[in-house]
């Protein structure tokens, strides 16, 4: 891609999963748990496809990741390396993409729950209760 620095940094980051990641599947392991069933990564609306959904309650799940979607306590914004001005830009973008996703998945009578990676990484049991609780209608 024309004017983007290429660093080791950048190869490492083109093989990053993008589906089924590790926060993802813990988040899901303890979702079933709490014997709530749902279905990978269905689309809900043009170009919107969450990580999972529990179609019983219409709600559609994504763990959005710290450095990608800007997390306000891991993510990239304070980030310096080479193409520091390029990141801030795809980040501010993935931001924008994610909020006309939940935007046109709630069109489409869907509720979002997008849950930050480092919640599930700290607490996995309680982000499912949120899932639970969300899906139930208490949130």
């Amino acid at each position: 891609m024309e004017g983007w620095v290429s660093t080791a940094a950048g190869a490492h980051l083109r093989g990053r999963a993008t589906r089924n990641t590790k926060p993802e599947v813990v988040l899901r392991q303890h979702v079933h748990a709490l014997g709530l069933r749902f279905r990978l990564h269905v689309p809900v609306a043009p170009r919107c496809t969450p990580d999972f959904v529990l179609p019983r309650y219409r709600v559609a799940v994504v763990v959005d990741g710290c450095f990608w979607h800007g997390c306000p306590e891991h993510g990239a914004a304070e980030y310096r390396g080479p193409n520091a001005e390029r990141w801030t830009q795809k980040i501010a973008a993935n931001r924008e993409r994610d909020q006309r996703n939940t935007r046109a998945a709630e069109a489409d009578g869907w509720t979002v729950l997008r849950i930050w990676e480092c919640q599930t990484r700290r607490d996995p049991v309680g982000s499912a209760l949120r899932v639970r609780s969300t899906a139930r209608g208490e949130s």
